[in-house]
């Protein structure tokens, strides 16, 4: 079983979420938040594989939530708005595992919760365009900050390890990956652990947005 945490200080929306999620015979709701300080001391309490975070909430955002449990077993799966602002970034920023937007169908919700789980990024479609929008335009007043690598530190990943990075900034999951290169699930995300740690990142959507900003070093 997949054992989620569910923060947003909306009732009707949580309870939505709540109801789409425990529809899913793999997935359990272990606890619900109403804000940030609420789902930082759920999941120390429950250590579920994933919290589903509004990034708007009182008492503590989820950012600042999130940033909290960096470096947990718990993925954060990030709920915003189609108008991104600070608050995605201020998500990105502290690792979190995926963005998706609130009128996500359920069918959809359930397989990114999945995706999650497995260790895999989720961004929603519409948030990758205005993501890799964003952070294509530096000189933007309020452009969010860049992963912070150099090129040669890309350069020295292995010709493997390049085609792997490629394949995250096409927004494939591990199992999609190992797919097209004809690997094992379990080696292509051994090959992502080591792309992050070599590049000092700090999750899977960072390197998807490295791999856009250096598309042209696929397969060296």
């Amino acid at each position: 079983m997949i054992r989620v945490v569910v923060a947003e200080d909306q009732w009707a929306v949580r309870s939505g979420l709540v109801m789409i999620l425990e529809g899913a015979p793999d997935i359990e709701v272990v606890a619900e938040a109403s804000d940030g300080e609420e789902a930082v001391a759920a999941v120390r309490r429950t250590r579920p594989d994933v919290v589903l975070m509004d990034v708007r909430m009182p008492r503590k955002d989820g950012i600042a939530a999130a940033r909290e449990l960096a470096g947990t077993s718990t993925e954060v799966l990030v709920l915003t708005t189609f108008d991104l602002d600070e608050y995605v970034f201020g998500a990105l920023r502290a690792g979190a595992a995926g963005f998706l937007l609130k009128n996500i169908e359920a069918d959809a919700l359930i397989e990114a919760v999945r995706v999650v789980a497995r260790g895999d990024g989720m961004i929603a479609p519409a948030v990758t365009k205005r993501l890799i929008a964003e952070f294509a335009a530096p000189d933007r007043e309020h452009a969010p900050e860049r992963p912070r690598v150099a090129p040669e530190a890309v350069a020295d990943l292995t010709v493997r390890e390049r085609e792997v990075l490629s394949c995250i900034g096409e927004g494939l999951s591990n199992r999609q990956i190992a797919r097209r290169l004809g690997i094992t699930e379990t080696t292509a995300k051994t090959h992502v652990s080591r792309i992050l740690t070599k590049l000092d990142l700090r999750s899977r959507v960072q390197a998807a947005i490295v791999a856009q900003e250096t598309s042209g070093l696929r397969g060296g």
